[in-house]
């Protein structure tokens, strides 16, 4: 039988499925895999699975049975592709897995970030609406989505599904194309700096390229209403972190919404955690993607390109 291995199983936590890959040769499993682990987990094994274990040329040339990484994401920029193309080894992705799940969360922390429901469950749990003298409490005020711009940067397949949504909740949708390419019928195309200008929401989910590095600067959020949220859910490097911090504590932009870092885990001393006023912005783990039902998918995926590898060899 083909030898596969998974070198970072944890990346995608517990999922129920993993049958469909054991089903499809001898799978060695590791939670996760250092970089001088690499070698020795893949000697003697056709096919690799990884999410960001990197492998590189220095790694590669000691695999000689090595004919097939699987990445278990979208992104592939863990992998050397010019070693690989140049030396027969094929690199399959996974694509569309998660896209129902970045849009829900984008919406979670839309909600979170507006009606600012720790604000009223905090009232509450603390006995102060127990004593009050009137039946309701509104002393932070919140906005309607309804009739409000949702300006979103990056309108491929998870940019489009937040825009439906947005489009349910009555708001009005505009996009900015990272490659100047994009286009679409049903949404207005603007340049950046007139998104940012117009916007209440900007909703970002492009991935990191010289295009999208820095996109977002202090100088750009100066742009920005200040009520507006800035949300980046595409990758971390796009919004500039200390500029951020900067525009959150200057009252710039109203708050930010936040599920990718430049560095990650997000470093102790990230500027993000030091802002004046902490609720001013909702940071999650890079977790966005992983819904229960889109990690399951993404090994259904990963099942299905080593199922085409097979049967083509």
């Amino acid at each position: 039988m083909t030898n596969i291995v998974f070198l970072d199983k944890k990346t995608i936590g517990k999922v129920d499925n993993l049958k469909h890959l054991s089903k499809l040769g001898n799978l060695d499993i590791y939670e996760s895999t250092e970089p001088d682990q690499v070698v020795e987990r893949c000697k003697g094994k056709e096919i690799v699975i990884v999410n960001k274990v990197e492998m590189n040329e220095a790694v590669m040339k000691q695999l000689p049975d090595l004919k097939l990484i699987c990445v278990a994401a979208t992104g592939v920029n863990n992998v050397d592709l010019n070693y690989t193309g140049n030396n027969g080894i094929e690199v399959k992705n996974v694509a569309g897995y998660s896209t129902d799940s970045v849009a829900q969360l984008t919406f979670t922390m839309i909600l979170y970030l507006v009606n600012k429901p720790y604000y009223y469950d905090t009232y509450v749990k603390s006995g102060a609406y127990s004593r009050s003298d009137s039946f309701t409490h509104h002393n932070e005020p919140f906005w309607e989505l309804k009739g409000k711009r949702m300006g979103i940067i990056g309108l491929g397949t998870i940019g489009r599904q937040v825009a439906r949504i947005a489009e349910s909740f009555g708001m009005e949708v505009i996009f900015y194309s990272t490659t100047g390419r994009n286009n679409h019928i049903s949404y207005k195309r603007f340049e950046l700096e007139d998104l940012l200008k117009s916007s209440d929401v900007v909703s970002i989910h492009a991935p990191l390229n010289n295009q999208t590095r820095d996109l977002i600067t202090y100088d750009k959020m100066k742009l920005m209403r200040p009520c507006a949220i800035l949300l980046n859910l595409g990758r971390g490097g796009i919004v500039n972190e200390k500029d951020l911090a900067r525009a959150l504590n200057e009252n710039v932009i109203a708050a930010a919404g936040i599920d990718v870092m430049e560095q990650e885990p997000i470093n102790a001393d990230n500027p993000l955690l030091k802002l004046f006023d902490k609720e001013k912005i909702l940071i999650t783990p890079h977790m966005a993607w992983a819904s229960k039902e889109s990690r399951e998918l993404l090994v259904e995926k990963i099942a299905r390109n080593i199922d085409v590898y097979l049967k083509s060899r």
